[in-house]
């Protein structure tokens, strides 16, 4: 896929300018939403490779405009912005193709690693792909444009070149939970927590599959390690709480 522009969705202003001073160096069209409203608008009339959505927006909320984004343009990247990492519905959330998150606060370092992996899955050949991480990468790119057999394909085929990593089993048994297999998709997480015990994202998708509202943090990538001495950016609203 042709890098294009990128479309920033987020009504807090200062998300906005630090997410647009982050990307710059992407050296890819910039553009920005203040809401799902605007942010329609301008996906009618231009081009974009990759959208950076914040969930929890006045008026039409991020998963409002997610599912249109699917049913319009399925072929732009979308990297979720969360307050708490927490969604409304974690599976619903991965049908729609949303396989990459941020959770506030965040750095621009951050930001900026993430949307540039997003952007390099699509050059990935799945012919000569062979190594974990590009195994791993292929079957998001696959849950993102629907191919749900392919990613459990590609993922299978990472824990094949390393069993050793947690986060195979994990993605694997997020594409069983969207299949309805919760009786499988839950060895899958505790098999990810077998290996690491320390594993948050298994942790957070078990607790969801076997909580009664399935609401949950989603992360199906590999964790940030902290940084305490880096100043974050995004502290939610005016208000206080996002």
């Amino acid at each position: 896929m042709e890098n294009k522009a990128i479309l920033i969705v987020d009504d807090e202003k200062n998300i906005r300018l630090t997410l647009y001073q982050a990307l710059e160096s992407l050296n890819l069209p910039i553009q920005t939403a203040v809401n799902g409203e605007e942010a329609l608008q301008k996906l009618a009339g231009n081009k974009y490779s990759l959208m950076l959505l914040d969930l929890k927006m006045p008026g039409m909320s991020g998963m409002q405009l997610l599912r249109k984004v699917r049913e319009k343009w399925p072929k732009i990247r979308v990297i979720i912005i969360t307050a708490h990492g927490t969604i409304e519905s974690a599976v619903e959330a991965l049908k729609l193709g949303a396989v990459d998150f941020i959770q506030k606060p965040f750095t621009p370092v951050e930001i900026r690693e993430l949307a540039t992996k997003v952007l390099e899955r699509e050059k990935l050949d799945g012919e000569n792909v062979a190594d974990y991480r590009s195994l791993i990468e292929l079957a998001k790119r696959n849950i993102t444009d629907g191919w749900y057999d392919d990613a459990a394909k590609m993922t299978q085929k990472a824990i094949s070149a390393d069993s050793g990593q947690p986060e195979a089993y994990n993605l694997l048994g997020a594409l069983l939970e969207i299949k309805g297999d919760i009786p499988n998709a839950l060895k899958y997480y505790r098999t990810a927590i077998n290996i690491d015990a320390t594993y948050k994202p298994a942790w957070a998708n078990l607790d969801r599959a076997t909580s009664s509202r399935k609401f949950g943090k989603i992360n199906l990538g590999i964790e940030t390690p902290e940084k305490a001495d880096v100043e974050k950016t995004g502290h939610g609203d005016k208000d206080g709480e996002k």
